[in-house]
């Protein structure tokens, strides 16, 4: 089984124990669940502490006390809060005891595997200090422009290779969006019948997100085909979206198309645009060959507000308001 985490900056690449730190949950459980997978460990009883529901006590114990089944063991600790800023001061005592433990890493056989799915640590803590010198860490960020990039090499490892365009369709499924998209290669991956996935199987089992619908109804409005985009919003509420919901989603994508469009007129390059606006590029070149055009959108926006305002109010029931004002795209 290929070691996932190498194809992510490691600090002390060979160090068993790791603390993976990085904002996505999704990621860090995929590549945790694969790293106590591998064969080194495959003989040591495994143990898992959640600090976000477990005593901290339990995980003092599971570090501190030896295995009754072998001579090593592998505990994997979830959420461990103590590496922020948000550790209750009455906790100190457990915290000493942990930076006790984890000054003397070397003198343990266990194996730890740290999973911090946090946007940062604090690092004026002895305890994050001690930690980020004992364990191998693993920074598993992905900026929104490199998940396509990242999603590729993960395939590429597990052996997968996605054909004829179907990894991009996959990854414009899932919004660019790196956890969507993992969770949608899973569930290719059980249905496909040997290593390839092919366009059709994504296009077959994957459904266009939410902001991949609201954005199809906008340019079939946008282009005057309006049984197009109402068939298509119609088919978006039956699947349980409230119109204020559609609402929310149609701002945020006029507002994208907006600044993306005057960007453009001011000469700016997609990946210049991109970058400004932390968007991965294959959404920046979609924005920019739109037929809308900066008045038309800055209207949409100001139709919009309304449309949110009185909803929230009370004042407008049913989607037929909302469907208003497709008409009128």
């Amino acid at each position: 089984m290929p070691n996932l985490i190498s194809l992510f900056p490691n600090s002390q690449a060979g160090n068993p124990n790791v603390l993976l730190q990085g904002p996505d949950a999704f990621l860090n459980d995929y590549l945790a669940h694969n790293y106590v997978q591998q064969s080194a460990f495959q003989g040591l009883e495994k143990v898992t502490v959640d600090c976000e529901s477990d005593p901290l006590d339990d995980l003092i114990a599971a570090l501190a006390e030896a295995s009754l089944f072998s001579q090593q063991k592998l505990v994997l600790v979830k959420n461990p809060i103590f590496l922020t800023g948000k550790f209750p001061a009455k906790y100190k005592q457990q915290g000493d005891r942990l930076l006790e433990i984890f000054s003397h890493l070397d003198q343990i056989d266990d194996v730890i595997v740290l999973v911090a799915s946090y946007e940062k640590l604090d690092r004026r803590k002895k305890l994050t200090k001690q930690v980020e010198r004992s364990f191998n860490t693993v920074s598993t960020a992905v900026k929104s422009y490199e998940s396509g990039r990242v999603m590729q090499a993960l395939v590429k490892a597990e052996g997968y290779r996605f054909a004829g365009g179907a990894l991009d369709l996959l990854m414009e499924r899932s919004d660019q969006v790196l956890d969507a998209a993992l969770g949608n290669y899973n569930k290719l991956k059980a249905i496909s019948d040997g290593q390839e996935i092919s366009w059709d199987l994504v296009d077959r089992n994957i459904d266009l997100s939410l902001d991949q619908n609201v954005f199809a109804i906008l340019e079939a409005a946008l282009r005057g085909d309006y049984q197009e985009a109402i068939d298509r919003l119609d088919g978006q509420l039956r699947e349980g979206t409230y119109p204020l919901q559609m609402v929310a989603v149609f701002f945020s994508q006029v507002e994208f198309l907006l600044c993306v469009k005057v960007m453009g007129q001011r000469r700016r390059s997609e990946s210049e645009i991109a970058k400004e606006l932390s968007a991965h590029p294959y959404r920046v070149k979609t924005a920019l060959k739109s037929r809308a055009k900066v008045g038309q959108l800055k209207k949409m926006l100001g139709q919009l507000i309304q449309l949110d305002y009185r909803y929230k109010s009370g004042v407008y029931q049913g989607s037929r308001f909302l469907k208003a004002f497709i008409l009128t795209c």
